[in-house]
């Protein structure tokens, strides 16, 4: 039996309440894997509430910030200070450790590094990550799409394996409503506003749900709320069972990203609900949606209203069919479990 350490980020518990694909990802993964025989264990923050075993005794900053209100800037680096020297002090229980922060991790492993591999789930082509890929060429990392994979070096790359979902937390709807749907950080990485043009131009209500991004929190009250109105309504935070009604409900997915996508969880989640997505064609979305079969993909506000004028010839069933067939925590915990072999077999 294998045994993996999957090394969580410390912002949100795992799984997360709200926001945090990252933290649903690595809980989806950990479960799957488990299924497939493998003995994992969590190293994750003490609110975590989670089936699987786990290390750690600090909360996540989420909590931290609930307690204390806004920590000082050093907090983050703390946390995760102290969730390396646990894991340190447990190396020695693992065949691989596989994290999903980013950095000190690669200086803790040391000679453990070809048996480890980084998942990194955020773009890779800024400066910080181009230190980091020069500084430990000889850390293991799997790219979750093809595109987020080209801007990592040779020597790192392991593999592309796009993440998957718990197949039966959303259930498809053949019936949708007349709304469209955003779900995501409300900031400009994310365009919300465009997608309320889009959905003003389309004749179409649209209901928006996610967190206003704590790094951009202007841009909401600049650009967002102006627009909000009866016919563009925003939700506020939305759980799982929340965010499943209002995408099951939906006519589509509007994600109108305006950066390098590196997944976009949101999008599988939608196609799970069997509700197609019209997506900006930026970073990862060429590979997860399947143009006239999930959905379409687009490169303008105009392209985008001409295809919800077409949104019936997409077939809901087949949307869910593909997810299915594509996108489910059972094939991501297939595609890790042989990678892991292969890194054991070097």
């Amino acid at each position: 039996m294998i045994r993996v350490a999957q090394v969580a980020p410390n912002i949100f518990p795992i799984p997360p309440d709200h926001h945090g694909g990252t933290e649903r990802v690595i809980h989806d993964l950990s479960t799957a894997l488990r299924s497939l025989g493998v003995e994992v264990t969590l190293f994750a923050p003490s609110d975590s509430a989670t089936h699987l075993p786990r290390i750690g005794n600090y909360p996540s900053l989420a909590a931290l910030e609930r307690r204390h209100g806004p920590v000082a800037p050093g907090v983050p680096a703390a946390l995760d200070a102290l969730q390396l020297d646990a894991l340190r002090r447990h190396l020695d229980a693992f065949d691989i450790v596989h994290c999903h922060g980013e950095f000190a991790h690669a200086a803790l492993l040391g000679e453990r590094r070809s048996h480890s591999l980084t998942t990194i789930h955020w773009r890779v082509d800024e400066l910080d990550r181009a230190l980091f890929f020069e500084g430990f060429p000889d850390l293991p990392v799997a790219a979750i799409s093809a595109a987020q994979g080209a801007g990592i070096p040779a020597s790192n790359r392991a593999g592309v394996i796009h993440h998957g979902i718990d197949r039966d937390r959303y259930a498809a709807s053949p019936a949708p409503g007349r709304h469209l749907a955003f779900v995501g950080r409300l900031t400009d990485q994310k365009r919300p506003d465009t997608a309320i043009r889009v959905a003003r131009a389309a004749g179409l209500p649209i209901r928006l749900g996610g967190t206003i991004d704590v790094g951009n929190p202007g841009y909401f009250d600049r650009e967002v709320r102006p627009l909000l109105g009866e016919d563009a309504v925003y939700l506020g935070p939305v759980d799982d069972a929340a965010k499943g009604a209002l995408l099951r409900e939906a006519v589509a997915l509007l994600f109108p990203i305006d950066w390098p996508e590196p997944f976009g969880l949101v999008m599988i989640e939608a196609m799970a609900c069997g509700t197609p997505v019209i997506a900006w064609n930026r970073g990862s979305v060429p590979e997860i949606v399947e143009d006239g079969v999930t959905g379409f993909v687009v490169s303008s506000e105009a392209e985008a209203v001409a295809a919800l004028a077409r949104i019936g010839t997409i077939d809901r069933a087949g949307v869910r069919r593909r997810f299915e067939e594509r996108f489910t925590a059972e094939r991501m915990a297939r595609d890790y479990l042989a990678l892991y072999r292969r890194l054991l077999g070097r």
